[in-house]
């Protein structure tokens, strides 16, 4: 909202200066944007008259003219203006004056003619107003008188950034209540004394859409001037307010929304036929607008119409056909509430944005209608002239904003603001807002003014005591805090390290939507029914996920159909199980879950380009649960999963528990999901990975350590795993440590079987091991092997 300060200053007069009152209205919450003056700086210059005026000898464009100042000497004056007359009053730089720019007006010879000043136009006075020729002033202003003092230009706009609740202050009635609650100033506002009617003509209403338009006022005023010129000192009040100059009727409807915040439009009468119908647009509707354009409208538009067709878009925007034109003799004046929620949003959906609808669509004064529309008769009575007809008005009470009763606690506007303000004030504070107060045992009750819309809970009066006290009035305070130590356990295994390793191994972290479509995850879980989401963004996206396989597989083609030949993602992330006695029907669990594809390492000389396989993402899953420190306790044992390769694929197991999988891709889902190539995942319970061991000291041997190597021959279904867990378990405290690091088939191999190469490392931290030690250790070891599994030592 621009305004002009002398304008406010009409209304309520606070004896502060312009920077203060600036800085006092942002400090209240409606901050200031810029003070700017209405005018160029400029001085000698007068108001004078023509009072001769005649054709240049030497020039064609050129006129000579004699002004009258009000002093004993004429001035001879050379214009070139095309709008120079005889009887034109106008504003005259004298010799000496400097105009904006610093630009001195000196005598001078104008094609051999005397010039002794300017007449000055509208630019030329630092006055940003586009228009052809010199400035026109009115008829009788006192010749010789300053033309700042008379068009008031010491005068500044200050432009307002209002927020979306303070729509009342759309008005120089709204900020001169604002600036008088914070001033304690009385506001005065302009008389205007109800327009007696002199016909009884008027244009019938009917409202069909209550709840859009509670009420509505229609006056008709006939034999009105719309050539009329609208007066220089309602032209520099709507410029100050960042508002042209139209032609009379619409500056007056103008003038009044910009004084008293109510939006009205003017129809001219003979272009309406049968009376006035308040509706909802048909689906479709066309309307030709002001601006020429048409618009096509929606059914959830309000428009203004007739018995025949829509005249405009209610609250935004004005027809072309009923427009007001320079021809119009009869008009019929509108003033109307319009509800807010119905306006919101429709000016945006035709691409408008107006005056009108900024108002409307957050909130005008529901009581206003009357008092503006007899603003405006006044006006339009005065400038215009013409016959007043009565107000036809229509209204549905029930429809109409009711005032919010919002009861305000002494202990709750002290806990908030920190700080102790008298009853006193805060009684004063809320009544010149406008508010009905009532004490109560615990504090007061207030009821919101109907141009305060925003007044609904406890906060808002808080806030409003607030801002009006000043909130540089409340002393500063430190706040009394005790920290408390976070409860943290250092056996949680952050989240953050697992990713950082899988970065560190050449993985990217990928982020995958919790909704999929359901025949894919059927594919990769079909044992399960997913939850189904009532209203999906679409039906790609209607499932709620039971794996984070189905994700990453379509990333994967994603990446593999841009010609990524080497691709490694990791996700964490929950996944939703439907189970009835979880809470709201569904189990969420966080997973972590990896897939490779693509080549082993990116394009090197001197190595080999191979395809991944199931032991580099094997590899990359042991480091992650090396993390743990406990990794012994995992295992990974052969099972099936309807997504993973029937001979690639492994359970994940700790403590007898499946908590996740890991294998190579079906060559069936390859084909259904596009996969190009070998494709490689994993999935595991974040639960079962988020706890680590906490490492305990331990004594370090000073001793010499002993390998001994042993060869198993065991049958080929025997997993080497569990022969080397079965070596830990045997070989009591001497053995640290077993490790397979051959395994042969073949000459020398019963077929069937398989020989495995086992290193045993023995070490004591008490003394050096003699021979029969290790003897005895390795002996219980391959005993123990053999008992369990019938292997051998292979000869």
């Amino acid at each position: 909202m621009k305004f002009s300060e002398s304008w406010l200053r009409e209304w309520v007069k606070p004896a502060i200066k312009s920077e203060e009152l600036a800085h006092q209205i942002t400090m209240a919450g409606l901050e200031v944007d810029e003070v700017a003056p209405v005018a160029g700086e400029f001085t000698g210059v007068k108001v004078g008259k023509v009072v001769e005026c005649g054709q240049h000898p030497d020039a064609d464009k050129l006129r000579v003219t004699k002004i009258d100042i009000g002093e004993e000497e004429l001035l001879d004056i050379v214009c070139g203006a095309s709008n120079c007359r005889l009887g034109l009053t106008v504003a005259v730089a004298t010799v000496g004056a400097v105009l904006p720019g610093n630009f001195k007006i000196k005598k001078a010879k104008l094609r051999g003619v005397p010039s002794h000043g300017m007449l000055c136009s509208f630019s030329e006075l630092g006055i940003d107003v586009e228009s052809e020729g010199i400035l026109e002033l009115p008829e009788g202003t006192t010749l010789g008188a300053d033309v700042r003092d008379i068009l008031e230009l010491n005068d500044v706009a200050i432009d307002v950034d209002l927020t979306a609740n303070r729509a009342d202050c759309f008005s120089i009635r709204g900020l001169a209540r604002e600036v008088g609650v914070l001033n304690r100033a009385d506001v005065t506002e302009p008389t205007t004394a109800a327009v007696a009617a002199s016909i009884e003509d008027a244009v019938s209403i009917e409202v069909k859409a209550t709840e859009a338009c509670p009420r509505y006022l229609g006056r008709v005023i006939k034999n009105v001037n719309a050539k009329a010129e609208t007066p220089i000192w309602m032209q520099e009040k709507l410029r100050r307010c960042g508002i042209r100059s139209i032609d009379a009727i619409v500056d007056i409807t103008n003038y009044v929304m910009l004084e008293q915040g109510q939006p009205m439009h003017a129809f001219d009468l003979a272009k309406i036929d049968g009376g006035i119908v308040v509706r909802m647009a048909e689906q479709d509707e066309k309307l030709t607008l002001l601006d020429g354009n048409e618009a096509k409208l929606n059914d959830n538009t309000l428009v203004i119409a007739d018995q025949n067709k829509a005249l405009a878009i209610a609250g935004i925007f004005g027809g072309q056909e009923s427009g007001v034109t320079s021809e119009t003799t009869d008009i019929m004046l509108e003033c109307a509430f319009f509800a807010p929620d119905h306006i919101r949003g429709r000016a945006r959906a035709y691409g408008l944005h107006t005056d009108s609808s900024l108002r409307f669509e957050r909130g005008v004064d529901s009581t206003l209608q009357a008092a503006a529309m007899e603003r405006a008769t006044q006006l339009l009575v005065e400038l215009c002239g013409g016959e007043v007809a009565p107000v036809v008005a229509v209204e549905s009470e029930a429809d109409l904003p009711k005032a919010n009763t919002v009861e305000l606690r002494r202990s709750k506007l002290d806990g908030l603001l920190g700080h102790h303000i008298p009853s006193t004030d805060v009684v004063e504070i809320l009544t010149r807002l406008g508010c009905a107060v009532e004490s109560t045992d615990t504090g007061w009750t207030a009821s919101s003014p109907s141009w305060r819309f925003d007044i609904a809970i406890e906060q808002d009066l808080i806030e409003e005591v607030g801002r009006i006290y000043g909130y540089n009035n409340i002393p500063n305070q430190a706040p009394i805090a005790a920290l408390n130590m976070n409860d943290h356990k250092e056996a949680n295994q952050p989240l953050k390290r697992v990713r950082d390793l899988l970065v560190d191994r050449g993985y990217h972290e990928a982020i995958t939507y919790s909704f999929v479509e359901p025949e894919q995850q059927k594919l990769i879980v079909p044992e399960i029914e997913p939850l189904i989401l009532p209203f999906p963004i679409s039906a790609e996206m209607s499932a709620m996920r039971l794996s984070l396989w189905t994700g990453l597989i379509n990333t994967v083609v994603h990446n593999q159909k841009r010609q990524q030949p080497r691709v490694r993602l990791f996700e964490s992330g929950l996944r939703f199980i439907p189970e009835e006695s979880a809470e709201n029907g569904m189990r969420q669990e966080m997973m972590l879950a990896g897939i490779i594809a693509g080549t082993r390492g990116e394009e090197h000389w001197d190595i080999a380009t191979n395809t991944v396989d199931f032991f580099d993402l094997k590899g990359d899953l042991e480091a992650v649960l090396e993390l743990t420190a406990n990794e012994l306790a995992y295992e990974f044992k052969a099972a099936k999963h309807p997504a993973l390769h029937p001979g690639q694929t492994a359970a994940i197991v700790v403590d007898g528990k499946e908590v996740g999988f890991i294998g190579t891709v079906h060559p069936e889902l390859e084909r259904k999901f596009g996969l190009n190539g070998r494709t490689i995942m994993f999935e595991i319970d974040w639960d079962a990975i988020n706890t680590r061991v906490i490492p305990e000291a331990a004594s370090v041997s000073k001793f010499p350590a002993n390998r001994r190597d042993i060869a198993i021959v065991a049958d080929e279904a025997i997993a080497s795993g569990d022969i080397v867990a079965e070596c830990l378990a045997s070989g009591g405290e001497l053995l640290t440590s077993a490790k397979l690091f051959d395994v042969y088939r073949g000459q020398g191999v019963e077929e069937g079987k398989k020989s495995l190469a086992i290193a045993l490392t023995l070490q004591s931290v008490e003394r050096t091991l003699e021979e029969a030690d290790i003897t005895s250790a390795v002996d219980a070891i391959v005993a123990a092997i053999g008992e369990k599994f019938s292997a051998t030592l292979r000869d």
